[in-house]
Order: C-alpha cells, then sequence, then structure tokens
C-alpha cells in the first residue's frame, strides 16, 4: 500500500463562505480536507456581516415604517415606542448562532472534514510549504497538503487620524454589540457599510452625521449617490460631502466624541455621543508567512492572486475577501469552487467579474449589475443611456414610495443593454433580472418587447427600456 505524499489533499485557513463552498466541493470529489479556523467558525458573513447587519436592518425598517406609515398612507395611525436594543441584539446573536450552527458547523460534521480550532501560519520552503497549527493549548502541530487554500476574509480598516486611538470609535462590527441607542453618531465613509449603518442608527432613534471623502456610494452611478442623499435628508441624516478629517479628539466636559475635518477649504468640528469608523475593510493575512512560502501581497496586504486564483505560489490558492476582489459573500463562495476546479481538476477557470451583481442594503436599496456609465465609456463602449424615475413605476406608485429610478446604459451600435443601476424598494430583486439580461447579451428591444408581470417592480426595468423609443408618460399604466 502506498502512503499518500502529504498529509492531506487540503489544507484551508479559514472557515468563512469561501473556505466552506472549496472544502465542499472537495470533500464531494474525495479529497481529504482539513479546515483551521483560529476564531469562531463561518467568517464574517454569519458571524459580523451579513446576517446581523441585515437583521438589524429589518428591525429598523419595520420601526420606521411604523413611524412613517401615517404620512404615506392615509387612514392609518401608527407610532413606535423607544427601541429595547438589548432585547434587539440578542434576538440577532440567536439568529447568528442558529445560522452557524446548521450553515456552518453542522455542515462540516456532516461532510466529514476536518475542523481544527487553532492558528495556523506557514513554514517550510516555496518548495516544499508546510502548515504549522497552534491549538489552544498552546501545542504545535504541522501538516502538509497538497494544495493550500488561503480564505481569512477582511476586517474593518481603521484610517490613521491624530486623536483616533484615544477615543472610543465604534466599527461595523462592535456598533451591532450596543446595548442602547446613542442619541447621536458621527459616520465616518460613505460606501455600503456606512449607507447601512447610518440609516440603521437613524431609524432606531440616533441624530447621525455622515462625513464623505467624495459623494454617497462613489463606485456607483452619481444619480444613485444623489438620490440616497435625498433618502437621508428626508430622513433626517446630515451628510457632508467632501470632508476630509484631519483630527479626532474627546470633549472632557460631555465625554463626546469632537471630529476636525477640512470642508470647502474650510474647518469644521462635528460633535456626536459615538464615532462610527466604516472606511473599508483590508486583508486579514497578517502572521501567515506568506513571504517564507513565496505568496506575494499588495499594497493593502491582499494576496495577489491570476485570473484562476492561484497565487504566487502555484501550491497556494486564495478565495473571498483576501484577495481584494469585491467583497461579497457570493463572489468568495464562487472562488472558493473555481479554486477546487483549477488546483484538483486543471480546469483552468477564470473570474468572471462583468456581469456581477452588487446590492447596498438601504430602504430604499441601491442595486445594480454589470457597468455603470463611466465605466462603459473607459471600456471604449460608445454608449446610451435611460434614466426612469421611479413616478413612472406603476408599483412604486402603489408603494407610495417613488424615491428613486431605474438606469440602464447600452451599446449604442448594437442596442445591447450592458448595464443595469436601480434605487428603489426590491432593487437586489432588478439587479438579479439584470444579470440574466446582461449574460443573454439582450438588447434594449429585445427587453422593451418582453412579458413583464404588471405591479411588479422589475417591471421597471421593461418601461426604462422602453423609454428609450416611448415618452413613458404617456403610457397606460398598464400598456404593454
Amino acid at each position: 500500500m502506498s502512503v499518500p505524499a502529504f498529509d492531506y489533499d487540503l489544507a484551508i485557513i479559514g472557515s468563512g463562505g469561501g473556505a466552506f463552498a472549496a472544502a465542499i466541493r472537495a470533500t464531494n470529489r474525495g479529497k481529504r480536507v482539513l479546515m483551521v479556523e483560529r476564531s469562531t467558525v463561518g467568517g464574517t458573513c454569519v458571524n459580523t456581516g451579513c446576517i446581523p447587519s441585515k437583521a438589524l436592518l429589518a428591525a429598523a425598517e419595520a420601526r420606521h415604517v411604523a413611524v412613517d406609515a401615517f404620512g404615506r398612507f392615509p387612514g392609518l395611525r401608527t407610532s413606535a415606542g423607544p427601541v429595547n436594543m438589548p432585547e434587539l441584539v440578542s434576538g440577532k446573536r440567536s439568529l447568528v448562532e442558529a445560522m452557524r450552527s446548521e450553515k456552518y458547523v453542522d455542515l462540516a460534521a456532516d461532510y466529514g472534514w476536518k475542523l481544527q480550532h487553532g492558528t495556523a501560519a506557514f513554514a517550510g520552503t516555496a518548495a516544499a510549504p508546510v502548515l504549522n497549527i497552534t491549538v489552544p493549548d498552546g501545542t504545535t502541530e504541522t501538516v502538509s497538503a497538497q494544495h493550500y487554500l488561503v480564505a481569512t476574509g477582511s476586517s474593518p480598516w481603521i484610517p490613521e487620524v491624530p486623536g483616533m486611538d484615544e477615543v472610543d470609535y465604534l466599527t461595523s462590527t462592535s456598533a451591532m454589540e450596543l446595548q442602547e441607542v446613542p442619541s447621536s453618531m458621527l459616520v465616518l465613509g460613505g460606501g455600503y457599510v456606512a449607507l447601512e449603518q447610518a440609516q440603521l442608527f437613524a431609524r432606531l432613534g440616533t441624530k447621525v452625521t455622515m462625513l464623505v471623502r467624495s459623494r454617497l456610494a462613489s463606485a456607483e452611478e452619481p444619480e444613485a449617490g444623489n438620490a440616497l442623499a435625498g433618502v437621508f435628508s428626508d430622513e433626517g441624516i446630515r451628510v457632508i460631502r467632501r470632508a476630509s478629517v484631519s483630527s479626532i479628539r474627546a470633549d472632557p466636559a460631555s465625554g463626546d466624541v469632537v471630529v476636525s475635518a477640512s470642508v470647502s477649504g474650510g474647518q469644521e468640528e462635528f460633535e456626536a455621543a459615538r464615532l462610527l469608523v466604516a472606511t473599508g475593510r483590508r486583508p486579514v493575512t497578517d502572521n501567515l508567512n506568506l513571504c517564507m512560502v513565496g505568496v506575494e501581497t499588495g499594497e493593502r496586504g491582499e494576496v495577489l492572486v491570476d485570473g484562476c486564483l492561484r497565487s504566487t505560489n502555484p501550491r497556494i490558492w486564495a478565495a473571498g475577501d483576501v484577495t481584494g476582489h469585491r467583497e461579497f459573500v457570493y463572489v468568495a463562495a464562487a472562488h472558493g469552487t473555481l479554486v477546487i476546479e483549477n488546483a484538483f481538476e486543471g480546469a483552468g477557470r477564470e473570474v468572471d467579474y462583468r456581469h456581477l451583481p452588487r446590492v447596498t442594503f438601504t430602504s430604499p436599496a441601491l442595486a445594480a449589475a454589470g457597468m455603470t456609465d463611466k465605466e462603459a465609456n473607459q471600456a471604449g463602449i460608445r454608449c446610451v443611456c435611460r434614466v426612469l424615475p421611479l413616478k413612472f413605476v406603476p408599483r412604486a406608485l402603489v408603494n407610495r414610495d417613488t424615491r428613486g429610478f431605474i438606469k440602464i446604459v447600452a451599446d449604442a451600435d448594437t442596442g445591447r443593454i450592458v448595464g443595469i443601476t436601480a434605487v428603489g424598494k426590491e432593487a437586489g430583486d432588478i439587479a438579479a433580472a439584470g444579470v440574466y439580461i446582461l449574460e443573454a447579451g439582450m438588447t434594449v428591444d429585445q427587453v422593451a418587447n418582453l412579458w413583464s408581470p404588471y405591479l411588479t417592480m422589475a417591471e421597471g426595468i421593461k418601461i426604462a427600456a422602453q423609454s428609450f423609443t416611448t415618452d413613458v408618460s404617456k403610457l397606460s399604466c398598464c400598456a404593454a
């Protein structure tokens, strides 16, 4: 009987979406898999990201609807009392624990791979890499694998601002554990985490001010940032654009946080009970000894990978946020699956982000698939665009909330749709439909003449497509 050359076929560092997708795919192919996790099983999404944040956002929206319904719907009398934050957070924890158990810990047992609690670091050489695993009792074990997967995710990034270390600032992780609703809050950042957290706390009763370096949702269409700025203004959230933070301090008298920032060429101070820093995330690669085994990292610490997700060491791969690619759990999961096909089957598949959907779970939500107007122009596409205000979408009228739009970006020469962006209720579903439209290479004319169910938000895609050739203000509400 031959002795295996390695202890495992695949050794994974991390236990999030990318790690689990890889482990499931590898185990189904009969591979011996080791997964090493130094902290809580499940990674960012289930523990500190998607699941807990969206659970709290849903609760905040329910409260907001109760407060706002009287103004939107004649005949309704509703109200909302103070928030019991400990109970709300406890409910969130229960949900997280249940999903962590069912979708992660129990799955590992069902599939039968080894899940090891401990801290992993590479050792050996580039030609013969191994892992040193230090377990909770302090002992260290060295293991070898045919292939390794780094799936250690990312963590909140804190900018180097004078005084930052001297105040008790919050991150998106610690903010979701607060036991009381702050009276006021300053939010640094204008990306998806900042947007979601700002609206979350505003709807729970906090007076929120956002300090944004450029504009809200700066990576998306400018119409999106403008629409959300209007929504936030309606809800009492103050947005300070083009604010460059210069220093932070604590007020000794009140205990509040005071942020000094350059705004429109002048210096201003902003004060609040709490400070939330939501300025982005950075890959977690410290203490992995990647350089020892020939794995190169970028300026932000990300593992540098090729299109197939192979690092500069041909036996070491990376998946998810640690690559510095788009920070979505479904990207990480797709990475994990792709790595197994490439590592063990030589598939040579590359990541394709052309039709990647992205959603910011504000209310109304911001969602998009494909290119923005700017990206299409940069790609050399002579494009034509239409922006459809939601006042022309019957579902939005019925909802009595027409804040938002649907934008289609199309190739002017072929009519092929290359991008769809929406701000509105159920915008994520619009983006999902957009993925299929983009993947099929459909044209504006094709979408304008397809079936679409009346009184759905997705019907807005068809109406937006019709707006390229028709004055939609002259259409009957249910005209095809």
